[in-house]
């Protein structure tokens, strides 16, 4: 048995990342106006955090405040505001600060997964550099010119911006191929463990993105281990196969659902009734 072939892009293009089940996850980067306005607000909120720390530091130490001790103040309060606090909150939250959260952002490391304290204390100590000391001339400039519009900071860290915002799309809801339709009304399908029903529902909505060679081995794969659960075999190709057991499952889950739920009705009055003679108040 072997898949058609599929004319659509293959997700094992571009950034996609694979799976052990050879799935492409496509993690979609965050976009330069987005990334933009994210490093605004966060940077706006550390430089009021400066500022309250000096005037909160200035009003306390008055009586024996110098130039020698506010340049101190102003120089350890600085790095404390652009180095530590930063390197603190994407540490604490996994890539996530205030702006971060406005966009729907993250910070990632370039395989997808989470930030940890030496990705975070990078992008910090070049964000001082190539944000502050800049205006944000560096980091524009180097996010323009290249695909994830990852600033030098993420470049040095290995990290990106994930974006996470993103519309909930429904899955389509196939039925069962009309040329198994006849097979499908004596066809017996025993549950199948909940693994292997997870992995044929997400071959099915990602199968159209697969390589041609990939589609059918996986197809031939899930099929054989679904075939345990089936009789009889039909004599079809995997992939068809697998969508008729997963169609067949699904309706007849829905019906059991439904009869359940059928029977909850109607044992509604005894459950919710009282006893006989029972005062209601």
């Amino acid at each position: 048995m072997s898949g058609p072939s599929s004319s659509g892009p293959s997700p094992f293009e571009d950034d996609a990342l694979m799976t052990g089940e050879a799935v492409a996850l496509a993690l979609r980067p965050t976009s330069f106006v987005l990334r933009a306005a994210g490093a605004i607000i966060d940077w706006i909120a550390y430089l009021v955090l400066f500022a309250l720390i000096l005037t909160g530091a200035f009003f306390a130490l008055d009586s024996v405040m110098d130039d020698a001790v506010a340049a101190a103040i102003s120089i350890a309060a600085l790095a404390f505001c652009t180095v530590v606090v930063p390197t603190a909150v994407e540490t604490l939250t996994q890539g996530k600060s205030l702006g971060k959260l406005a966009v729907g952002a993250r910070i990632v490391r370039d395989d997808g997964g989470s930030i940890g304290f030496r990705h975070a204390f990078i992008r910090a100590l070049l964000g001082v550099l190539e944000i502050l000391m800049t205006a944000g001339g560096i980091a524009a400039t180097v996010s323009l010119l290249n695909g994830k519009s990852r600033r030098l900071g993420d470049l040095l860290a290995g990290t990106y911006s994930q974006h996470e915002r993103v519309s909930k799309a429904t899955p389509p809801v196939f039925g069962v191929p009309l040329v198994l339709s006849e097979w499908a009304l004596t066809a017996d399908v025993a549950r199948m463990p909940d693994g292997l029903a997870r992995r044929i529902a997400q071959f099915l909505r990602q199968a159209a993105g697969l390589t041609p060679e990939t589609r059918a081995r996986l197809s031939e794969q899930l099929a054989a281990e679904a075939s345990r659960y089936v009789s009889p075999i039909p004599r079809e190709n995997a992939e068809l196969f697998l969508a008729a057991v997963a169609a067949v499952r699904r309706d007849r889950e829905h019906r059991a659902l439904q009869l359940q739920q059928q029977h909850l009705r109607q044992l509604e009055p005894v459950l919710d009734g009282l006893p006989h003679r029972f005062p209601e108040h």
